[in-house]
């Protein structure tokens, strides 16, 4: 008889992330990440005392996976790029977005705790940069970039839509060139 195969804990992480992936993090339960790996539940539970702490270590696997495929820059224009980013994602991984920005994580927090989070001043550094103003000029412009993109996100993530890149596109060009004429004095 061969030996058993250990399941282990990051083998449990990846299961679970691929059922958010695919069928949505509500369907993340002992059951399905067992079956996944076709083992008993036993070790899912050894490894997580709750699904709410799978989910929670699942969630952190699914924002480095965001975090990784919106920072993929293809262009001289980084924001631009981010922005356009984000919407391919929610367009793509619609399961993941949702999880990520659509299950009530954000609970008690405003938009300021958003843009100043640790995790974002790398991106408003290189928007301040590249758009020769200063870090709360970027945060602005950020907020607004932000808004527009997370809208449209939310549209393909939540609803069979035809995606159009160019008028994605143009609209977002319209906004950052817009707010940065602004912020330099030009309205």
């Amino acid at each position: 008889m061969p030996p058993k195969v250990k399941i282990t804990k990051e083998m449990i992480i990846d299961a679970a992330f691929e059922i958010a992936r695919s069928e949505g993090a509500e369907n993340i339960n002992a059951r399905t990440v067992s079956k996944k790996l076709g083992c008993s539940t036993q070790p899912v539970m050894y490894h997580f005392k709750t699904i709410e702490e799978l989910k929670k270590t699942v969630y952190v696997k699914a924002d480095e996976y965001h975090s990784e495929y919106i920072t993929n820059i293809q262009s001289e224009n980084p924001m631009k790029n981010i922005g356009l980013n984000y919407i391919r994602f929610a367009e793509t991984e619609k399961n993941l977005f949702r999880f990520l920005f659509q299950t009530n994580e954000f609970i008690g927090k405003n938009i300021s705790e958003l843009i100043n989070s640790e995790e974002l001043q790398p991106i408003i550094a290189t928007l301040s940069k590249e758009a020769g103003v200063s870090t709360e000029q970027a945060k602005t412009i950020f907020r607004s970039l932000f808004l527009i993109a997370h809208g449209y996100a939310s549209m393909f993530a939540n609803n069979e839509m035809t995606y159009d890149e160019q008028t994605i596109i143009s609209d977002l060009e319209l906004v950052f060139d817009g707010i940065i004429y602004s912020l330099k004095g030009g309205l």
